[in-house]
């Protein structure tokens, strides 16, 4: 009889140790589940939120960019009718600032697309943009291409084409002064391009038109305002997506 208790008892010690270590292991599975669910929950959470502060940023960016386009546009529009380089329609002209109703909010539109589009680009490329990444740099660029316009209205050539060569030249030496980046002379280009298009359009359906055109039925130094007012816009929504970017890690 001693012997076969010895037996069972030996029998069962390793059975139970056994029991022991697949209860441990079940513990240590379910408490690990648990960890991982909330890490998941954390994470999903964190991301979340992360969506929600990027998207906010968002919308404001594009209505701070929204609002200095309209500004612009009535700014430089009338300055342009005062100098009867643009005519509108007789009933246009008793409107509020002399101007179309949809052309500031048109242009507003544009300057969100356009300042939202250049740090979006940045980044896609790769080549995070810090050359003069300060606001003093952007006021100083917006008075350039403020001057540009104005020169545009007021500088008196003997012919259009000096009066374009000379104000692409200005319009260039605005992008090297306070831009240099590929994807910044790109987009320049192509918004010189497609609103040069779009104007001709517009003025080719009459809703307005450029008095003595020399460029189908604009002038040929359109193009240049429309590249130094993409160059512009775009560097004041890179200093905006900047300023967003430099708040989370301040705080």
């Amino acid at each position: 009889m001693p012997r076969l208790e010895e037996h069972c008892w030996s029998c069962s010690c390793p059975t139970r140790m056994k029991a022991e270590e697949l209860s441990s292991a079940s513990w240590v599975a379910s408490k690990a589940e648990e960890m991982m669910s909330i890490v998941t929950s954390v994470a999903g959470h964190a991301c979340g939120s992360l969506h929600r502060i990027q998207t906010a940023n968002l919308i404001r960016r594009g209505l701070v960019l929204f609002t200095i386009g309209v500004f612009l546009a009535l700014v430089l529009n009338l300055l342009q009718i005062q100098r009867n380089v643009t005519l509108f329609p007789e009933e246009v002209m008793a409107t509020l600032f002399s101007s179309a109703w949809w052309i500031p909010p048109c242009c507003g539109t544009a300057a969100a697309v356009i300042g939202l589009l250049y740090p979006c680009l940045d980044s896609h490329l790769g080549e995070p943009h810090k050359f003069k990444r300060e606001w003093a740099s952007v006021m100083r660029c917006i008075a350039v291409f403020v001057g540009i316009n104005h020169a545009s209205a007021k500088l008196d050539f003997a012919n259009n084409v000096q009066l374009s060569l000379t104000l692409a030249a200005l319009s260039l030496g605005l992008w090297w002064t306070f831009d240099r980046s590929r994807s910044g002379f790109g987009l320049g280009l192509t918004t010189a391009l497609l609103a040069t298009l779009i104007t001709q359009l517009l003025v080719y359906n009459g809703v307005y038109q450029y008095t003595s055109p020399d460029f189908l039925y604009v002038r040929s130094w359109l193009p240049c305002i429309f590249f130094s007012g993409g160059v512009t816009v775009g560097n004041i929504g890179r200093q905006l997506a900047m300023g967003c970017a430099e708040k989370p890690h301040n705080d």
